[in-house]
């Protein structure tokens, strides 16, 4: 094999994910521009410039656009987000920076989020790593296990499992904020996080 046949591979990856970039970025600006629910698949095609079986192709539906471009975003701030949160002690002061974080992005992405969720939601689960998942499980899980280290959290549960636990209070705690019934969701993050460290046991 020569050195040209070695570096191909490479290189279809790196133009195979410059194009996802481009076809996410185009839908992007114009779900800014428009409206989401007026964008179509067949405008998203046109102004890309791509066929629209090749838009098909990589993104089946408009929510698998909103999830390149969200992922893409939260995996490029991820160093500058880990750096944020290991400034804080381990244990709960990590875990509400991380709500407190989390909150704000969502809250500048809120038209977005109903139709983002529900195609996330509709999507089997499958084991083992996936690129396209958001991450949320194993970032608790360190963020659980550094805490357990630190003496701050009980160690007879596996991180593992209570970063399941913390995701789907994390996701209920969303949904309340999206249907209106919490008006704030840093609020609501950090009353949901308070029942995850706390419990429900009643303490006079």
């Amino acid at each position: 094999m020569t050195d040209l046949d070695s570096a191909e591979p490479g290189r279809r990856e790196r133009k195979r994910l410059q194009q996802l970039d481009h076809l996410a970025d185009t839908a992007w600006n114009l779900f800014e521009a428009e409206g989401y629910e007026q964008v179509t698949m067949e405008r998203i095609a046109l102004v890309a410039d791509v066929a629209k079986g090749t838009l098909y192709k990589h993104f089946p539906v408009k929510e698998a656009l909103l999830r390149h471009r969200f992922h893409r975003e939260l995996r490029e701030g991820e160093a500058e987000g880990w750096r944020i949160l290991l400034a804080e002690p381990p244990g709960p002061a990590r875990l509400r920076r991380f709500m407190a974080a989390s909150a704000a992005w969502s809250e500048r992405n809120r038209r977005y989020l109903p139709a983002y969720l529900q195609f996330r939601l509709s999507e089997p689960r499958r084991a083992g790593p996936a690129p396209e998942r958001s991450g949320l499980e194993p970032i608790f899980a360190s963020l659980i296990a550094d805490g357990q280290a630190a003496g701050a959290f009980r160690r007879d549960i596996e991180p593992a499992a209570l970063a399941v636990y913390l995701e789907f209070l994390y996701l209920a705690a969303l949904m309340r904020w999206l249907s209106g019934a919490a008006e704030s969701l840093a609020a609501e993050m950090e009353r949901m996080l308070a029942v995850f460290l706390g419990g429900l046991e009643y303490r006079p």
